[in-house]
């Protein structure tokens, strides 16, 4: 037991130490279309922009059976998620949680049972802060004129990705169902979260700590990865592995997403894992929808990607200007 209690200390004094050690820099990027987390379980690196409002939401329903207790489950619910990009372009604050309703038959010594519950399976507040952003800091690669095996080397820079520090906090009131005997309301959760973007194909990875205050914790980590098809549809599949006394778990996902215009996303996503304690699936479907309130771009002086964004604004700008002057009649 005392082994125990300082292998879970260790590890949250190593990861406490990772989150304050990472929080030194300052980046982030304004995406033209929505920026949406859906359909996977994963965080992206970059903040939805300054005074972005967008929400992500979603049903799903899905079995649990249990082999050991032998009991099968039926499970349905609506998860949401609200984000603002707040203050500057690289913070964002969020209100992320799920209601789900279990509806539990139980089967023991020829008798059955049931059982059902409802209620906010899980709330949390919190901000993300994108410490690091390589397509800003870093420079572009230039071509060698005098190379041409130069210019075919594979460009190694293109493996150190957007880094972010999220912190935030758990929060349940009443008699929930969904806390264990002893858990308290409030707990915090804190996660680091890498992206890199390679074109059509974007790498998310997290590693998250939550409940760190409690007598079971949870570290998960998180690994997504998105094709786009086209620029309106995209496919992901994803791993989530879950390390915690109470429950733990590996769970695949798989799904598409639909981009409708610059600020709406619809998705279909399903899930299973490899264990019959329990054994699970799941199918889901959501949205996500943005109000972009943007009004301008962050750019660094010295960025290769901020002088993109400076271009291609100031092109924009000209354009509107030439078309509503040639809708006024050159007045």
């Amino acid at each position: 037991m005392i082994e125990t209690s300082l292998t879970d200390m260790k590890l949250k004094v190593i990861f406490s130490l990772f989150i304050i050690l990472a929080g030194l820099n300052l980046n982030a990027q304004y995406t033209e279309t929505i920026n949406s987390n859906r359909p996977g379980q994963s965080q992206g690196a970059f903040a939805v922009g300054t005074n972005v409002v967008q929400l992500e939401s979603g049903a799903y329903f899905g079995g649990d059976e249990h082999a050991g207790f032998r009991t099968t489950t039926d499970i349905w619910g609506i998860d949401y998620q609200l984000k603002y990009g707040l203050f500057f372009e690289s913070l964002e604050v969020s209100l992320t949680g799920a209601f789900e309703s279990q509806n539990m038959t139980s089967a023991f010594l020829g008798s059955t049972g049931e059982t059902t519950i409802a209620n906010f399976k899980s709330n949390t507040i919190g901000a993300k802060y994108l410490i690091f952003d390589p397509y800003k800091t870093l420079e572009e690669k230039k071509p060698n004129l005098y190379s041409y095996y130069a210019n075919q080397k594979f460009d190694w820079k293109k493996l150190i990705p957007a880094v972010s520090i999220y912190a935030g906090a758990n929060f349940a009131f009443g008699d929930n169902p969904y806390l264990y005997r002893g858990e308290r309301k409030f707990s915090p959760k804190a996660a680091i979260i890498t992206q890199n973007n390679w074109g059509r194909w974007v790498l998310v990875i997290n590693l998250i700590g939550d409940k760190l205050s409690e007598d079971y914790p949870a570290y998960t980590g998180i690994v997504t990865l998105t094709h786009a098809v086209t620029p309106n549809f995209a496919v992901f599949g994803e791993y989530q592995g879950i390390k915690n006394d109470i429950y733990a778990d590996d769970i695949v996902r798989a799904g598409g997403a639909y981009l409708v215009g610059k600020n709406l996303q619809f998705d279909l996503s399903g899930l299973l894992n490899f264990k019959d304690t329990p054994s699970r699936w799941q199918v889901a479907a959501g949205i996500s929808y943005r109000l972009d309130l943007h009004s301008f771009d962050e750019f660094l002086e010295e960025s290769n990607e901020g002088n993109k964004r400076r271009q291609r604004s100031e092109k924009l700008s000209r354009e509107k200007k030439n078309k509503e002057e040639n809708e006024n009649g050159g007045f």
